[in-house]
Parts: C-alpha cells; structure tokens; sequence
C-alpha cells in the first residue's frame, strides 16, 4: 500500500468529487481513479459508491478515512523529524583539546553532518555551570567525577606530564621522579581555576611524600610556557593532550615516573538521553567504556 493512494483516497473523500481531487492534486483524474480501484483491490472493500451524479463514502471508507488521515499525519512527522537536526552544537571545552575535539566533531558529523558547532572555552566550573543552566549542550573536562544534576561519562584516560625550560637539569632525560623535581619550584593553575589537576597533582605528592615550594599561580597556557621556559628551576604539569599543543622549543615535557594520569570526560545533562551515548562515543578513547 502506498502513502501516494492514500492521499488520492483523502482527496477524493474530501471533495466527493474525482475532478476536483484531481484539481486538488494537479494530476489527471484517471490516475486518481486507478489509485483508487487499486486501494479497493488491495484492502478487499468498497470505498467509494460511485454514480453519475455523486460519490458518496461507503461505511469501510468512512473508517479508512480515519486511520488514512492517521497515517499520513504520522508520515508528514517523519518526515519532519528526519530533517530536524541541531542547527547549533555548543561544546564547553578548555586549551588543549584541539585534536579530540576534531575527531569528536567528525565523528558526530558522521551520524548527524548538518550542524554547525560553537566551542565555549571556560574554567571547568564555570562550564559545569553552564552545562547546568542550559547555556551548553555538552562538557569535555578533565578529572571530573559525580557533579550533581549532571551525568559525567567517562571517555578517555591522559597522562600527566613535567614541563620544565630547556635548560633544567632534567630536561634531557626520558622520566623524571617527583622526587627529583622536589627542590624546584612548582607552578599550578589556582586551584579555583582548575580544581581537578589542582587536585590530581596534589594527590600524587602527598602519596610521595614530596613538598615542593610551591610558585605563584600560573595563567593562560601561553604565558605559563614562556615563564618557565624562562626560569630553569621552576617546573609545571599538563595533561599530555595540552602538551601536544605546546610549539615552543624553550621548554621539555617529561613523563612522570610513576606515571600520573587524569580521567576525561563527556558531561551532559541529566535527561540527555541516547545523545549522551553518542557524545562519549565521539570522544572516547579505545578502550574506555561507559559503565552506569
């Protein structure tokens, strides 16, 4: 059964008149009448009472009528559902996230390729509070855990690296021990601009027993580069997606030992429903699974 002979079967039962559902249609009125015969063929009952003067509905042909309208109601929803995509994506995101952010977005795309994305760069509390208010769709954060009236998805895991000027002693070498760090001076974010590798860091020298003096809070990630690069006894930590994005030669990114990591995720809302799934997909690592 076709939708097109149950609009003819509207038509016709709407004007109870072949010619002027043919009008209504712009079509020849002898292809609304095979529809028609078709339509009775197929269902095995008389729609329509046809007689020189009038078409009348039969009592089979009131009750099509009714789930005829139905149906096509349904069909004109799917169609305007399968066209409704967002027109705006808008990702709360932070430095050092070029390259998962690019491979996040094709792989949406991929899925859903008509929207246009707006990336919103913000200190992660400022994002989760904008994620909450409605002002974002979704989060990337880094060393996040349970947040009220959010739903954190785990996506990927990155490790936490030293970066120190070119001309620190450990610079040249191809792991560096806290411990070996302890007598420089240590530069972080204030811990309210960002609390998760604030406390990440924190965590791992307390478990070490190292107190190093800690250095004025650093700023944005190009001004941090260039302070330490130009002070060969101080050092800082970056997750090595944001190290990948560090261009100069002043300064040396070195693999912790023991390795620190800090977890990554894929915030939503609450009710984000299957757009949850397909966010973290976009944006997880192999190997890291959601586990509710």
């Amino acid at each position: 059964m076709e939708l097109r002979a149950l609009r003819y079967f509207v038509a016709v039962a709407d004007e109870l008149h072949f010619g002027r559902a043919a009008e209504r249609l712009h079509i020849a009125q002898p292809a609304v009448s095979q529809q028609i015969a078709r339509l009775e063929r197929e269902l095995g009952v008389r729609l329509l009472d046809r007689s020189p003067r009038r078409v009348r509905l039969t009592a089979a042909g009131r009750r099509v009528l009714d789930a005829a309208r139905s149906t096509l109601a349904a069909a004109n929803q799917v169609q305007i559902a399968a066209k409704q995509v967002p027109a705006v994506v808008r990702i709360g995101t932070a430095a050092g996230m070029t390259a998962r952010l690019e491979r996040g977005i094709d792989a949406l795309r991929e899925g859903a390729p008509e929207f246009d994305v707006v990336l919103v760069d913000l200190p992660v509390e400022a994002r989760l509070n904008a994620l909450r208010q409605g002002d974002l769709d979704l989060a990337l954060t880094r060393g996040v855990g349970s947040v009220p009236g959010l739903t954190v998805l785990p996506a990927w895991q990155e490790n936490l690296l030293a970066v120190v000027s070119k001309h620190h002693p450990a610079a040249d070498g191809s792991a560096v021990s806290l411990a070996e760090l302890a007598g420089d001076t240590l530069r972080l974010p204030a811990r309210e601009h960002d609390p998760p590798l604030h406390d990440a860091v924190g965590l791992a020298l307390r478990e070490t027993g190292v107190c190093p003096r800690a250095g004025r809070p650093t700023g944005t990630l190009q001004g941090t580069i260039v302070e330490v690069g130009s002070d060969s006894r101080s050092w800082t930590v970056l997750p090595a997606d944001q190290v990948a994005e560090i261009h100069s030669t002043r300064v040396r990114a070195i693999p912790l030992e023991p390795a620190i990591t800090i977890a990554g995720s894929v915030v939503v809302a609450e009710d984000a429903g299957s757009a949850a799934e397909c966010a973290v997909a976009a944006f997880r690592d192999e190997g890291i699974r959601h586990r509710p």
